[in-house]
């Protein structure tokens, strides 16, 4: 991020003169006082530098002071003191009071510059710590989160692969929740730049003003509640990533405005005249049909050529449905970790329901399903046809997830290999018909059995009487 404004307070005319030639070799917009009684005036009255460079010792208010008031108007502000007496009580005094550094007159204009560049550097990285907590950015490492094997997503890799060694655009469709912001990352992370900041921006979520505001920036003043100079993403995004997610859903205005960033790599900041220069690779995503919004004068034709350069189409679930049980699997570990659930495998009964349904949500709307069976340690809610899915063994005999049946029912053998489900099934069968007292109605329902199968198990399981009628005591 640019150094751009300077605020100069020396009482000596040929330092002010020396540094002000120097700082607007650098392309910085100077202002000079002679003292700091009129730098504190300054300040007082609201005008904002992004760098001050300061004298220690003038008549009336010191640097000390310029220091303290600018660190009241803006902490942000960046303050260099500067004297021709260093001691080392007046450094350590310079530097808890929160300056940014301490010169030692003569100064060179070689030191002036690495200075600049030592505090543009300083800001950006302030900026992105603050915008990370704001949005609280997540990370994945490559593919990590992209999971499947079909041939619609070996394609996605692919294309992945191919195009993250470069700068190209690209732009990313797909119905909503397949896994675009993933695609991007991905990129991302695989790219030259993936040392450098991931920035991303819902341009469905804001409203034109504000969005414009985002994306460019804005000047103090430049709208209401504009009480300081704030950067946009474009300008945090700098020498990294920006990801326009629904890039769709701009107005016309804004896209003319994009079309200019992505064609020149520069901008105004809202309410601002000076031109700003950025390196950014974009990435744009979208749910929406571009070229039937382009037909329907709701896109910009100019502006989608110049985003599809490199386009990716990530499939629907539906049409990659060999990935659910991978992807399920992956999820319940996922989330059985996250919220400290014990792991355990999804039974055949709950992987069918899975199958059946179609996913309109896509992956998004499976992993919702996936944690919620996780906390509720119950699959029932899934859209199936079976009425009982808490988790099935393949005999039929409803076995809660998360419990021990579950997971001797989801491996099926013990440690020596031997199949026991059979044993599984008759600790169940017989543990709800205890439960329920011995009503035999009551635990088929339980069970997802009925009566008739119940009794045939019973009898297989020798807990019947001599007539058939009655439940042994013992058995129960």
């Amino acid at each position: 991020m640019q150094i751009e404004r300077v605020l100069v307070v020396d009482d000596e005319m040929l330092m002010r003169e020396f540094l002000s030639e120097t700082l607007a070799r650098a392309g910085c917009e100077v202002t000079l006082a002679s003292n700091g009684t009129e730098a504190c005036r300054l300040l007082a009255e609201g005008k904002v530098f992004d760098f001050v460079m300061t004298d220690i010792k003038m008549e009336g208010a010191g640097g000390l002071e310029v220091l303290a008031q600018a660190k009241a108007c803006c902490p942000r502000m960046l303050v260099v003191l500067m004297t021709a007496h260093a001691t080392l009580d007046t450094a350590l005094q310079a530097m808890r009071s929160g300056a940014f550094d301490y010169l030692t007159k003569p100064i060179t204009a070689e030191q002036v510059d690495v200075l600049l560049s030592k505090a543009a550097a300083y800001r950006t990285l302030l900026e992105e710590n603050r915008f990370h907590r704001r949005t609280a950015l997540c990370t994945d490492d490559g593919f990590e989160d992209i999971v499947g094997r079909s041939e619609p997503m070996k394609a996605v890799f692919k294309l992945i692969e191919k195009v993250a060694s470069s700068s190209a655009t690209v732009l990313v469709s797909g119905e909503s929740g397949t896994g675009k912001e993933l695609v991007a990352r991905a990129i991302h992370r695989r790219s030259p730049r993936q040392d450098k900041p991931f920035i991303r921006v819902n341009c469905a979520a804001l409203p034109e003003t504000l969005l414009e505001s985002e994306l460019f920036g804005h000047e103090k003043g430049a709208f209401t509640g504009a009480s300081e100079r704030r950067p946009g993403r474009f300008e945090l995004a700098h020498t990294g990533t920006l990801l326009l997610d629904e890039i769709g859903e701009t107005t016309l205005a804004l896209q003319s405005k994009l079309l200019r960033v992505l064609q020149e790599r520069e901008f105004e900041r809202v309410g601002g005249t000076k031109t700003l220069k950025v390196d950014v690779r974009v990435i744009c995503t979208s749910n929406r049909d571009l070229k039937k919004a382009i037909a329907e004068d709701l896109f910009r034709e100019d502006l989608y050529y110049r985003l599809n350069v490199v386009p990716i189409h990530m499939p629907p679930l539906r049409e990659r449905a060999g990935d659910l049980p991978m992807l399920a699997d992956y999820l319940l570990r996922k989330y059985a970790e996250r919220h400290g659930k014990p792991s355990a495998q999804l039974t055949a009964a709950v992987r069918e329901a899975l199958c059946e349904h179609t996913w309109p949500g896509n992956v998004r709307e499976l992993e919702n399903a996936i944690e919620r069976g996780v906390i509720l340690n119950d699959f029932s809610f899934l859209p199936s046809r079976k009425s009982d899915l808490d988790g099935m063994t393949e005999h039929g005999v409803k076995v809660p997830y998360g419990s021990a049946e579950f997971a001797s029912v989801s491996e099926g053998h013990d440690i020596n290999g031997t199949n026991f489900l059979p044993e599984v099934e008759r600790r169940v069968i017989l543990r709800t018909l205890q439960q329920e007292q011995g009503n035999r109605t009551q635990a088929a329902r339980i069970l997802g059995l009925s009566v008739r199968t119940l009794y045939s198990k019973l009898r297989e399981y020798e807990v019947l009487d001599a007539s058939g009628a009655g439940l042994l005591k013992a058995a129960v």
